[in-house]
């Protein structure tokens, strides 16, 4: 496999990771209360966080060749 291929497979990671943060803060706003929108809306928060680390990171490496 080549080098940008894999780029290609981690920045679609980070992407699943910020779709499913989106999932995740729309869920615990509107459908959950009390503790588990709490647990919910951390992990969801956490998952943004690492997309955006990704995205970044895969952004700034630089073209491959």
């Amino acid at each position: 496999m080549s080098v940008s291929m894999l780029k290609m497979y981690i920045s679609f990671g980070g992407m699943a990771l910020l779709l499913l943060a989106i999932g995740l803060i729309i869920l615990s706003r509107y459908k959950l209360n009390g503790i588990l929108a709490g647990i919910v809306s951390v992990l969801a928060y956490l998952s943004l966080i690492l997309g955006g680390i990704i995205i970044i990171y895969i952004v700034f490496s630089g073209p491959t060749g």
